[in-house]
C-alpha cells in the first residue's frame, strides 16, 4: 500500500502527549521508529490506528507541524514554584466531559427557575483562609469529629463527597477517563480541578490518588468554589501542600482547617504526642493522610519543622515502595462517585420524561445502553426496555 506523507514531528509529538514511549507502541505499529525519522511512512489505515491509540483528532496528524492545544482552564500547577504546563489526552478528554455536564445541569436548574448559589464567589483572596474553611464546614453540615464516627478511608471520602452535593456542587471522583479502565489518569499530572458556576458548580478528584489524599483533594476542590470565577481551574501538588501560587495557598489553608480544626487539633495533641506514630493516629481520626497532619502540626507550632520533614521523607519513602494498584471496585457503585447520584438521577428522569435523547442521556453519563439502564434500576428510577 501507498505511504501517506506526514510530518515526522506530528508523529513523535502525538506519542509524546500520550506519554507513550516507543516500545508500548511496538506490537501495532512495529516501525513506529522509522516513521518518527521520516524513513518510513504510513499507510492511510496505520495512521488512522495511530491517531486511535494515542487519543489525536485523525486531521490532526496531517498538520504541517504540531499544534498548540491550549488548557481549556486555568492552570495553577505548580512544582517548586514552576509552571507545569503538560497535558494529556486524559486529562484533556476528562476536562471536555465534565464541562459538558456542567453546561447540561447548568441549564436544567436554570429553567427550573433554581435560583443561584450564594456561596460561590463568596470568599475573597483577603479573607482569611481558616475562616473560609470554617464556613466551608458549616455549609456542609459537618460537625466538629464527624470523620472520627466513619469507619473507614472509602465511607468518610463518600461522605464528603455527598455532603458537597447537597449544597448542589457536582462533585466527581474518578480515577479513569470515563469508565474506559485503560485510560487511567496520572496523578503526578494533577490531583482535581473546580469549574466555578453560580448554579451548576463542579469539583472533580482524581480518582487514582489515595483516599486520604482524595479527602484534602476535595476540600482544597471546594475552596477554589467559594472564590468563584477566579477559582475555577487545575490543581496539582506536591505531597506536602501547594506551593507558590496565592489562589493555590489560600485553598490549601482553607480545606486544611476545613478537614482538621485548629481547636480540635490542638485538643488532641495531648493525648497522641508521645506516640510512636502520633500522626499517622491522628490521621485515622480525621481521614486524612498522615502527610496533612504533620504539615498541620507544624504550622500550628506543634511539632518543629526538623521532625515534620524527617517524618515526611521517611513516610513517603515507605509509601512509594508499598504502593500498589487499587482494586477495580464495583462497577454500579463506582458510577455514584464518577457520575454523581444526584446528577445522575436527573438525567434519568430527562430522558423518562423525553426532555432529552437516550444518546444524550448516554454521553452526559458516561454509560451506554445496558449500563445505563442497570444503573437507572439501581438508583430505583427503572426505565422501560
Amino acid at each position: 500500500m501507498k505511504g501517506v506523507a506526514v510530518n515526522p514531528e506530528l508523529m513523535r509529538w502525538a506519542r509524546l502527549r500520550a506519554h507513550l514511549a516507543i516500545e508500548d507502541l511496538a506490537d501495532k505499529f512495529p516501525k513506529l521508529a522509522d516513521w518518527e525519522r521520516g524513513e518510513v511512512l504510513p499507510t492511510f489505515k496505520q495512521l488512522e490506528g495511530f491517531a486511535k491509540a494515542t487519543h489525536v483528532p485523525f486531521g490532526y496528524l496531517f498538520l504541517p507541524e504540531p499544534p498548540h492545544i491550549p488548557m481549556p482552564i486555568s492552570d495553577f500547577r505548580t512544582v517548586g514554584n514552576q509552571y507545569v504546563g503538560s497535558v494529556s489526552p486524559e486529562l484533556l478528554d476528562t476536562i471536555y466531559a465534565m464541562q459538558r455536564r456542567q453546561a447540561w445541569l447548568r441549564e436544567t436548574r436554570m429553567e427550573c427557575e433554581a435560583e443561584r448559589l450564594a456561596f460561590v464567589g463568596s470568599a475573597r483572596l483577603t479573607d482569611d483562609p481558616a475562616a473560609i474553611g470554617r464556613e466551608m464546614r458549616r455549609s456542609l453540615g459537618l460537625s466538629n469529629g464527624w470523620a472520627a464516627n466513619v469507619r473507614s478511608w472509602q465511607e468518610a471520602v463518600g461522605a464528603l463527597r455527598v455532603a458537597t452535593e447537597q449544597i448542589g456542587v457536582l462533585a466527581v471522583i474518578n480515577g479513569v477517563v470515563g469508565n474506559n479502565t485503560h485510560r487511567r489518569l496520572n496523578v503526578e499530572e494533577f490531583r482535581g480541578f473546580a469549574l466555578c458556576d453560580d448554579y451548576a458548580p463542579l469539583t472533580f478528584v482524581n480518582g487514582a490518588d489515595a483516599k486520604s489524599a482524595q479527602m484534602f483533594t476535595l476540600a482544597h476542590e471546594l475552596a477554589h468554589l467559594w472564590l468563584g470565577a477566579q477559582g475555577s481551574g487545575l490543581s496539582g501538588f506536591p505531597g506536602i501542600f501547594p506551593d507558590g501560587d496565592e489562589i493555590e495557598t489560600f485553598c490549601d489553608k482553607a480545606a486544611a482547617e476545613f478537614l482538621v480544626p485548629a481547636a480540635e487539633l490542638r485538643e488532641c495533641w495531648p493525648e497522641v504526642k508521645r506516640d510512636a506514630t502520633p500522626f499517622e493516629t491522628l490521621a485515622r481520626r480525621f481521614k486524612v493522610s498522615p502527610i496533612v497532619i504533620g504539615r498541620r502540626t507544624m504550622d500550628l507550632r506543634l511539632v518543629d519543622r526538623q521532625s515534620f520533614f524527617d517524618f515526611y521523607e521517611d513516610y513517603t519513602r515507605q509509601e512509594r515502595r508499598q504502593k500498589q494498584a487499587a482494586s477495580g471496585g464495583n462497577f454500579y457503585n463506582n458510577q455514584n462517585a464518577r457520575v454523581g447520584r444526584l446528577f445522575a438521577v436527573q438525567v434519568i428522569r430527562a430522558a423518562k420524561e423525553g426532555r432529552i435523547g437516550f444518546k444524550q442521556a448516554y454521553e452526559l453519563t458516561g454509560l451506554n445502553g445496558g449500563a445505563f439502564q442497570e444503573y437507572a434500576q439501581r438508583l430505583g428510577m427503572g426505565l422501560p426496555r
